[in-house]
């Protein structure tokens, strides 16, 4: 008899364990997204960073240009912010990383401003090295930004190891801190790699999130939403993300018609990428209409740094600054590029 209760036991908390890591219900999804403000960012990183390594790493973060910066943020209304880490430096001091993270959050919450951290990225140039980063090539649209991990570590099973104690490190180290809203775990997954190749560690990288066992929401974003050799991954993050985030750096017709498809799930959903102006995608155009169907809206940039993502995708080599922005809002100084596109934010946050 002994036996049987111990057994019992042992089963009812494995059952309990399980449940905790299951994709949250609709109905816990959108309890949680009712209790909060309209959630309006952007995607964030200093104007001294070119890169997640140049803004983590120890010799190069920057927490007082961090809070100059999120305090331009906290100035228009916004109350979230997506940030990118990298598992770097994590491997290389996790201690000493965490505790830049804690600083940095730190920083946010003084300026009333919650973040998405984002675990994993398939963008950009494939083989980052942690040291000293080189420095911007004028003209070129993110000509430093890194993918997480390596491109040949997406494929390469004897990395996963490190890759999972990094992500259930750093999930289970803020799962319960009320300054992080939402994980992203991988974004746009598939940018570089084809679905076939990248699969795997999306479907693993999910696995390690819900064993971290955060009381957030985790996600991943949908992109490329029309293109038929996503659709696998797509059915899979609809089925395992919490809440649906997506971009759309397109026209406000392209906008309202994400918007249908992504809310007909039945979860809370947030734009987590747009602002493109020279491809339609605009504040006065997109975010009145992301306000009014309590879609969440994180515009790319927030200050013309080393990133350089003024400059538009596919811009030569020493491009003169354009005439009009592809992303970001302000200049070093704080200086809006659009003091009209300032005042409509400030009217839609009533700051």
């Amino acid at each position: 008899m002994k036996k049987l209760l111990i057994l019992i036991t042992i089963g009812l908390f494995c059952s309990q364990l399980i449940a905790q890591t299951q994709t949250w219900s609709k109905e816990k999804a959108n309890n949680w997204y009712k209790e909060l403000d309209w959630q309006i960012g952007c995607n964030f990183y200093p104007s001294t960073a070119i890169n997640q390594l140049e803004m983590w790493q120890a010799d190069t973060f920057d927490p007082a240009t961090i809070d100059k910066e999120l305090g331009w943020a906290e100035d228009l209304g916004f109350n979230l912010v997506r940030v990118y880490l990298h598992y770097l430096p994590w491997q290389k001091d996790a201690a000493g990383f965490k505790n830049r993270i804690n600083e940095y959050l730190e920083i946010a919450d003084k300026h009333n401003i919650k973040t998405m951290f984002v675990l994993f990225d398939d963008c950009w140039y494939g083989n980052p090295q942690l040291g000293k980063q080189h420095e911007p090539i004028p003209g070129l649209h993110n000509s430093g930004w890194v993918q997480c991990p390596r491109f040949s570590e997406v494929m390469d099973e004897s990395v996963y190891p490190i890759l999972e104690k990094y992500t259930i490190d750093i999930v289970s180290s803020f799962g319960n801190d009320n300054r992080v809203l939402v994980w992203d775990l991988y974004n746009e997954p598939a940018n570089n790699h084809l679905p076939v190749h990248i699969f795997p560690l999306l479907k693993k990288v999910f696995e390690w999130g819900r064993n971290a066992n955060p009381s957030q929401p985790i996600t991943s974003c949908i992109w490329r939403f029309n293109d038929p050799a996503h659709r696998e991954i797509h059915d899979f993050l609809f089925a395992n993300s919490d809440i649906i985030t997506y971009h759309n750096y397109s026209s406000y017709e392209s906008m309202k018609k994400d918007i249908a498809n992504f809310q007909s799930f039945g979860r809370p959903v947030i734009c987590t990428e747009y602002l493109a102006r020279t491809f339609e995608s605009k504040f006065e155009t997109c975010l009145p209409l992301m306000k009014e169907m309590n879609v969440g809206a994180m515009n790319w940039g927030l200050v013309f740094g080393k990133t350089q993502t003024v400059y538009p995708w596919g811009s030569p080599l020493n491009s003169p600054v354009p005439e009009i922005w592809h992303h970001d809002i302000f200049y070093k100084d704080g200086k809006p590029f659009s003091e009209k596109e300032v005042e409509l934010i400030k009217s839609l946050t009533k700051k």
